[in-house]
């Protein structure tokens, strides 16, 4: 009879587990487990990986050795003129955008800069003259102008790491307080043909990688790391810690350059080859770090070698001596 919950089949039978979904088994799942890990915390997120890279970078910045991966200065370069503007542009220098004053006369050079900037993807922009005139700070335009960006340094301990990810032992060229551009930029010419793995440059008081020294490298800086440093005395004490001999280039040296390529272990091994500015050579502490001053053999009353030329024939020495080895 209704009511009577002791008779056979008056009382729903059910399963002793909580159905799925309840609080209950919520709650016994989530038991004994911890909080989910921020996502820069867990090792296969992509936010991990930028906050490791983040800390190695502020890590070399921070080095007694000088200067983290930076860029040279915070402001673009500009190039003026028809004739410079072309020239960069067939030396591939990475111009960001092409500017063209308004009404400006139309000629040969100034179609040839169209033809270029179109073939490689570069903007062209028209402006009015007095624009240009600001932009290029006064500078005598001829009614064109280029823009490339501030040229971004590698950190000095990158050029060992390239060396290593080829298998080779190093070869590095450190320049000593040169400040012409050009002699810059025709090293980096040479070490990127004879098989250098860098060049580092001071932070100051030295050239950096300008429009002049880009161009004069015919386009080997997009193939070859430069670095800079804050002291390139400690630079190349760090470099001798990590086993490169540094040999310095000086009239005076003792040791001639075919004496040098002569012993295996000195051509053949990490190799740091310094060299001086045009006028001075090398300054005094610099000499004093060097392992070795080393002096090419001249004939007739030529005393020395500008530095683009003389790092050209100890490079070209040092690579011939090495595929002998």
């Amino acid at each position: 009879m209704a009511g009577n919950s002791s008779r056979k089949g008056a009382i729903r039978k059910t399963n002793k587990k909580p159905a799925a979904g309840s609080g209950g088994q919520v709650r016994r799942g989530l038991e004994g487990k911890k909080s989910t890990p921020r996502a820069e915390d867990r090792t296969y997120h992509k936010a991990h990986k930028i906050k490791k890279a983040k800390e190695a970078a502020e890590k070399r910045a921070a080095s007694p050795r000088g200067g983290g991966r930076r860029r040279g200065s915070a402001d673009a370069e500009w190039i003026a003129g028809r004739n410079p503007v072309v020239e960069a542009l067939r030396e591939r220098v990475p111009i960001t955008s092409v500017y063209v004053a308004e009404g400006a006369e139309r000629d040969g050079r100034l179609r040839e800069t169209f033809k270029l900037a179109a073939e490689y993807g570069i903007g062209l922009l028209e402006v009015s003259r007095g624009e240009l005139d600001r932009l290029t700070n006064g500078a005598v335009h001829q009614g064109l102008a280029a823009k490339i960006p501030a040229y971004e340094y590698a950190h000095p301990d990158d050029l060992l790491e390239a060396a290593a990810e080829m298998g080779e032992k190093p070869l590095i060229v450190a320049l000593d307080a040169v400040t012409d551009p050009r002699n810059l930029g025709a090293v980096v010419r040479s070490a990127a043909g004879f098989g250098a793995h860098g060049v580092v440059i001071p932070e100051r008081r030295a050239a950096s990688m300008t429009a002049s020294a880009w161009k004069t490298s015919a386009g080997a800086a997009a193939r070859i790391p430069v670095a800079q440093t804050v002291n390139l005395t400690r630079q190349l004490k760090a470099y001798q810690e990590q086993g490169c001999f540094v040999v310095g280039l000086a009239a005076d040296g003792d040791l001639t350059l075919p004496e040098l390529i002569a012993d295996p272990d000195l051509a053949g091994g990490p190799l740091v080859l310094v060299v001086g500015s045009e006028g001075d050579g090398l300054h005094r502490l610099v000499a004093e770090t060097c392992d070795r001053l080393v002096s090419i053999p001249m004939a007739g009353v030529l005393e020395s070698l500008n530095a683009g030329v003389a790092a050209s024939v100890v490079l070209y020495a040092v690579a011939e001596a090495r595929t002998k080895l």
